[in-house]
Protein backbone atom coordinates (compact mmCIF):
# COMPACT_ATOMS: atom_id res chain seq x y z
CA UNK A 1 0.00 0.00 0.00
CA UNK A 2 1.24 3.49 -0.77
CA UNK A 3 2.40 5.76 2.01
CA UNK A 4 0.05 7.45 4.45
CA UNK A 5 -2.63 4.87 5.14
CA UNK A 6 -6.05 4.43 3.66
CA UNK A 7 -7.64 7.55 5.14
CA UNK A 8 -5.78 9.69 2.62
CA UNK A 9 -7.38 7.70 -0.22
CA UNK A 10 -10.81 7.92 1.34
CA UNK A 11 -10.40 11.70 1.51
CA UNK A 12 -9.05 11.93 -2.04
CA UNK A 13 -11.87 9.73 -3.33
CA UNK A 14 -14.56 11.79 -1.61
CA UNK A 15 -13.04 14.98 -2.99
CA UNK A 16 -13.34 13.59 -6.55
CA UNK A 17 -17.09 14.01 -6.02
CA UNK A 18 -16.71 17.72 -5.26
CA UNK A 19 -15.11 20.21 -2.86
CA UNK A 20 -15.84 19.62 0.83
CA UNK A 21 -14.76 20.69 4.29
CA UNK A 22 -13.46 18.13 6.78
CA UNK A 23 -16.88 18.13 8.40
CA UNK A 24 -18.55 17.54 5.02
CA UNK A 25 -16.16 14.65 4.29
CA UNK A 26 -17.05 13.00 7.62
CA UNK A 27 -20.76 13.52 6.95
CA UNK A 28 -20.41 12.01 3.47
CA UNK A 29 -18.62 8.96 4.88
CA UNK A 30 -21.34 8.48 7.50
CA UNK A 31 -24.13 8.76 4.93
CA UNK A 32 -22.64 6.63 2.16
CA UNK A 33 -19.78 4.23 2.86
CA UNK A 34 -20.06 3.87 6.64
CA UNK A 35 -21.43 0.35 6.45
CA UNK A 36 -18.12 -0.89 5.05
CA UNK A 37 -15.61 1.89 5.79
CA UNK A 38 -15.32 4.36 8.65
CA UNK A 39 -13.23 7.44 9.22
CA UNK A 40 -13.18 9.71 12.26
CA UNK A 41 -12.53 13.43 12.48
CA UNK A 42 -9.27 12.44 14.20
CA UNK A 43 -8.24 10.68 10.99
CA UNK A 44 -9.73 13.08 8.41
CA UNK A 45 -8.26 16.38 9.61
CA UNK A 46 -4.65 15.18 9.91
CA UNK A 47 -5.00 13.52 6.48
CA UNK A 48 -6.26 16.78 4.98
CA UNK A 49 -3.34 18.67 6.50
CA UNK A 50 -0.86 16.12 5.14
CA UNK A 51 -2.50 16.00 1.70
CA UNK A 52 -2.43 19.81 1.52
CA UNK A 53 1.27 19.88 2.47
CA UNK A 54 1.94 17.39 -0.35
CA UNK A 55 -0.03 19.47 -2.85
CA UNK A 56 -2.62 16.72 -3.38
CA UNK A 57 -5.49 18.90 -2.18
CA UNK A 58 -5.95 22.64 -1.95
CA UNK A 59 -7.94 24.44 0.70
CA UNK A 60 -9.88 27.67 0.49
CA UNK A 61 -11.39 29.45 3.46
CA UNK A 62 -15.15 29.81 3.14
CA UNK A 63 -17.44 32.01 5.19
CA UNK A 64 -19.89 30.42 7.57
CA UNK A 65 -23.09 31.74 9.08
CA UNK A 66 -22.89 29.10 11.84
CA UNK A 67 -19.58 29.76 13.56
CA UNK A 68 -16.00 30.22 12.42
CA UNK A 69 -15.00 30.13 8.78
CA UNK A 70 -14.29 26.69 7.43
CA UNK A 71 -11.79 25.41 4.91
CA UNK A 72 -13.23 23.75 1.80
CA UNK A 73 -10.82 21.36 0.10
CA UNK A 74 -10.57 20.36 -3.55
CA UNK A 75 -8.51 17.60 -5.05
CA UNK A 76 -5.64 18.69 -7.30
CA UNK A 77 -4.51 16.93 -10.47
CA UNK A 78 -1.61 15.48 -8.45
CA UNK A 79 -4.16 14.17 -5.96
CA UNK A 80 -6.15 12.52 -8.75
CA UNK A 81 -2.98 10.83 -10.02
CA UNK A 82 -2.12 9.58 -6.53
CA UNK A 83 -5.66 8.23 -6.07
CA UNK A 84 -5.56 6.45 -9.45
CA UNK A 85 -2.19 4.90 -8.57
CA UNK A 86 -3.63 3.55 -5.32
CA UNK A 87 -6.80 2.31 -7.06
CA UNK A 88 -4.63 0.19 -9.38
CA UNK A 89 -2.81 -1.51 -6.48
CA UNK A 90 -4.12 -4.86 -5.22
CA UNK A 91 -6.17 -4.56 -2.06
CA UNK A 92 -4.73 -6.00 1.10
CA UNK A 93 -6.60 -8.96 2.62
CA UNK A 94 -8.10 -8.07 5.95
CA UNK A 95 -8.39 -10.25 9.00
CA UNK A 96 -11.77 -9.56 10.57
CA UNK A 97 -12.10 -8.96 14.28
CA UNK A 98 -15.59 -10.07 15.28
CA UNK A 99 -16.16 -9.88 19.01
CA UNK A 100 -19.40 -11.86 18.81
CA UNK A 101 -17.57 -14.82 17.27
CA UNK A 102 -14.84 -14.57 19.89
CA UNK A 103 -17.47 -14.68 22.65
CA UNK A 104 -19.27 -17.60 21.02
CA UNK A 105 -16.01 -19.50 20.63
CA UNK A 106 -15.67 -19.34 24.42
CA UNK A 107 -19.44 -19.66 24.86
CA UNK A 108 -19.38 -22.90 26.88
CA UNK A 109 -18.08 -20.82 29.81
CA UNK A 110 -21.50 -19.15 30.26
CA UNK A 111 -25.10 -20.28 30.02
CA UNK A 112 -26.68 -20.77 26.59
CA UNK A 113 -29.07 -17.91 27.44
CA UNK A 114 -26.16 -15.44 27.52
CA UNK A 115 -25.05 -16.57 24.07
CA UNK A 116 -28.62 -16.41 22.77
CA UNK A 117 -28.85 -12.81 24.01
CA UNK A 118 -25.67 -11.93 22.09
CA UNK A 119 -27.07 -13.49 18.93
CA UNK A 120 -30.44 -11.74 19.34
CA UNK A 121 -28.69 -8.36 19.71
CA UNK A 122 -26.60 -9.09 16.62
CA UNK A 123 -29.70 -10.07 14.67
CA UNK A 124 -31.48 -6.84 15.63
CA UNK A 125 -28.47 -4.71 14.62
CA UNK A 126 -28.03 -6.57 11.33
CA UNK A 127 -31.74 -6.27 10.48
CA UNK A 128 -31.54 -2.52 11.12
CA UNK A 129 -28.45 -2.17 8.93
CA UNK A 130 -30.05 -4.24 6.18
CA UNK A 131 -33.13 -2.02 6.17
CA UNK A 132 -30.91 1.07 5.93
CA UNK A 133 -29.00 -0.39 2.97
CA UNK A 134 -32.22 -1.28 1.20
CA UNK A 135 -33.31 2.36 1.60
CA UNK A 136 -29.97 3.52 0.20
CA UNK A 137 -30.37 1.18 -2.78
CA UNK A 138 -33.85 2.56 -3.48
CA UNK A 139 -32.59 6.15 -3.19
CA UNK A 140 -29.68 5.42 -5.53
CA UNK A 141 -32.05 3.91 -8.12
CA UNK A 142 -34.29 6.98 -7.93
CA UNK A 143 -31.69 9.74 -7.64
CA UNK A 144 -28.40 8.50 -9.08
CA UNK A 145 -29.20 5.88 -11.73
CA UNK A 146 -28.05 8.16 -14.55
CA UNK A 147 -24.66 9.01 -13.01
CA UNK A 148 -21.44 7.28 -14.13
CA UNK A 149 -20.79 6.07 -10.57
CA UNK A 150 -24.18 4.36 -10.19
CA UNK A 151 -23.09 0.81 -11.10
CA UNK A 152 -20.15 1.08 -8.70
CA UNK A 153 -22.28 2.49 -5.87
CA UNK A 154 -24.74 -0.35 -6.39
CA UNK A 155 -21.94 -2.94 -6.31
CA UNK A 156 -20.98 -1.84 -2.80
CA UNK A 157 -24.59 -1.61 -1.62
CA UNK A 158 -25.44 -5.01 -3.09
CA UNK A 159 -22.46 -6.61 -1.35
CA UNK A 160 -23.65 -5.14 1.92
CA UNK A 161 -27.21 -6.35 1.40
CA UNK A 162 -26.09 -9.88 0.55
CA UNK A 163 -23.68 -9.89 3.49
CA UNK A 164 -26.38 -8.75 5.93
CA UNK A 165 -28.86 -11.28 4.54
CA UNK A 166 -26.27 -14.03 5.11
CA UNK A 167 -25.61 -12.75 8.64
CA UNK A 168 -29.35 -12.83 9.41
CA UNK A 169 -29.52 -16.44 8.22
CA UNK A 170 -26.45 -17.25 10.31
CA UNK A 171 -28.04 -15.66 13.41
CA UNK A 172 -31.13 -17.79 12.98
CA UNK A 173 -29.03 -20.93 12.49
CA UNK A 174 -26.77 -20.12 15.45
CA UNK A 175 -29.76 -19.52 17.75
CA UNK A 176 -31.31 -22.86 16.68
CA UNK A 177 -28.00 -24.64 17.27
CA UNK A 178 -27.59 -23.23 20.78
CA UNK A 179 -31.21 -23.98 21.71
CA UNK A 180 -30.60 -27.60 20.72
CA UNK A 181 -27.36 -28.00 22.72
CA UNK A 182 -26.94 -30.46 25.50
CA UNK A 183 -26.29 -28.50 28.70
CA UNK A 184 -22.59 -27.63 28.99
CA UNK A 185 -22.10 -29.74 32.18
CA UNK A 186 -23.36 -32.87 30.42
CA UNK A 187 -21.25 -32.31 27.29
CA UNK A 188 -17.98 -32.32 29.23
CA UNK A 189 -16.91 -28.87 27.97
Amino acid sequence: MARGGRTRYTVLGVLTLGPRSGYDIKKFVEESINYFWRESFGQIYPALKQLASEGLVSGEEAGSTEGPNRVVYSITESGRRELRTWLREPHEPEVPRVELLLKLFFGPQVSPDVNLEHIARERDQVAESLAALEEIAAWLREERSSTPGFPYYMLTVRQGILSYEARLAWCDDAARTIRNLVPAKESGL
